[in-house]
C-alpha cells in the first residue's frame, strides 16, 4: 500500500480559515483596496491586512500599487496559481480527481438576453479594446460588449497584433468617449485602468462596477520586443479573468455546465 499522508495540503489550510475564505471569495470578481475590503467584510483593518498578507506570502493574492495614486495597492486573486494549485490538491487525494484546466471551458451564456459589458480604460487604446476582442471572441452573441475611454486615442498597434495572434481581429476597432454611452444601460461595466476607475461616470440601473487593475503595456519596456511581449500578458491576464469571469456569470444565472 502506498504511504498516507496525514497532513493536510497547505492550501487546504490556508482556505479552511473562515476570513481568508471571504477575502477570496470577495477578490473573485475583480481587486479592491484593503479599505473596501474592509468594508465588504465588516472586519478590523489590521485583521483583513494580517490575513491578506498570508494570502500574499502563499501566492493566492497578489498586490499591486495603484497608477492613480501610488499611496493605493489593489489586491487581486492569483487566478491561475489558485486553480493549478486546487487541481493539484485533488490529484493528491486521488488520481481519478486530475482534472486538465485546458479542457475546462466557460458556460453557454442564453443569447436570448445577451449581458451588456463595458470595458473602461483611460485611452481606449489597449487594455479596454483587447478586453472587447476577447469578451466577444469567447462569449460570442451572449454577449453585447464595448469598449471606451476618459481620453480616447486610437487603437495601439501592438494590441491589435497581439490579438491578430491569438486570431481575434480588432483592427477595425476605434477609440470612444465613455460620453458615447451615457444614459445607456449594462450589466457590468469593467475598468482595467487605475485612473479610469477614479473618473467612470455612473450608469442608469446600477450595474455592477468590477474593477481589474492591470499596467499600461504601452509604457512597459524600452524595446519594440519588449513592448510587444507586454501587450501579450496583458492579453493573457484578461483572457484568464473574462473566462473565469463568464464562469462565475454563468454560475449565478444557473447554467449547467
Amino acid at each position: 500500500m502506498a504511504s498516507v499522508t496525514t497532513q493536510p495540503p497547505d492550501l487546504l489550510k490556508m482556505l479552511a480559515h473562515e476570513l481568508r475564505w471571504r477575502i477570496l471569495s470577495a477578490l473573485s470578481p475583480g481587486d479592491l483596496r484593503v479599505g473596501e475590503l474592509v468594508q465588504a467584510l465588516g472586519e478590523p483593518a489590521n485583521l483583513v491586512s494580517y490575513h491578506l498578507k498570508l494570502l500574499r506570502e502563499s501566492g493566492l493574492v497578489a498586490s499591486r500599487r495603484s497608477s492613480a495614486d501610488a499611496r493605493d495597492v489593489y489586491y487581486s486573486l492569483n487566478l491561475d496559481r489558485l486553480q493549478a494549485t486546487y487541481f493539484r490538491v485533488g490529484e493528491r487525494l486521488h488520481p481519478a480527481l486530475h482534472v486538465d484546466a485546458i479542457c475546462l471551458k466557460p458556460p453557454e451564456l442564453s443569447r436570448e438576453w445577451p449581458l451588456r459589458v463595458l470595458f473602461v480604460c483611460t485611452q481606449n487604446s489597449a487594455r479596454s479594446q483587447m478586453a472587447e476582442g476577447l469578451m466577444r471572441h469567447f462569449a460570442g452573441e451572449a454577449v453585447e460588449v464595448y469598449s471606451a475611454g476618459s481620453q480616447p486615442s486610437s487603437v495601439h498597434p501592438l494590441a491589435i497584433r497581439a490579438m491578430a495572434e491569438r486570431t481575434i481581429d480588432i483592427s477595425s476597432h476605434r477609440s470612444k468617449h465613455v460620453d458615447e454611452f451615457s444614459g445607456q444601460t449594462f450589466d457590468y461595466v469593467i475598468t482595467v485602468c487605475d485612473r479610469a476607475r477614479e473618473v467612470c461616470p455612473v450608469f442608469p440601473d446600477q450595474p455592477r462596477e468590477i474593477h481589474w487593475s492591470l499596467p499600461d503595456p504601452a509604457g512597459m519596456g524600452d524595446t519594440e520586443r519588449e513592448r510587444y511581449h507586454a501587450f501579450k500578458q496583458t492579453a493573457d491576464q484578461l483572457a484568464t479573468r473574462i473566462q473565469f469571469l463568464l464562469s462565475l456569470v454563468g454560475e449565478q444565472k444557473g447554467v449547467q455546465l
